[in-house]
């Protein structure tokens, strides 16, 4: 069965940094394109990155360019991603999701930045 399982969350102090990581397993990976999203308290789930199969033509949501970035290596089925320069807007639980006939979510990883 298909699985995503976040890591690398945490807390940090603004300006700090972290790196999730999203592993996959029961499906071919290199076949899916993956995103992150992330959802803060009382607010919708939004997207924050996203990544083709082959790793390029990455999107950004406006609040994390320049700041975060999307990568993947499928030969670990796994989709990072680098969030550099940290805010406390930031905070939220960060969720890897694979589309599809339906969507995939893994568990999500809580980030935490504090001013």
């Amino acid at each position: 069965q298909v699985q995503l399982v976040e890591s690398g969350g945490g807390a940090v102090q603004t300006g700090g940094s972290l790196r999730l990581s999203c592993a996959a397993s029961g499906f071919t990976f290199s076949m899916f394109p993956m995103s992150w999203y992330r959802q803060a308290p009382g607010k919708e789930r939004q997207l924050v990155a996203s990544i083709d199969v082959t790793g390029g033509l990455p999107n950004y949501a406006d609040s994390v360019k320049g700041r975060f970035t999307i990568s993947r290596d499928n030969a670990k089925n796994t989709v990072y991603l680098q969030m550099n320069s940290l805010k406390p807007d930031d905070t939220a639980v960060y969720y890897c999701k694979r589309p599809g006939y339906r969507d995939y979510w893994g568990q999500g990883t809580q980030v935490t930045v504090s001013s």
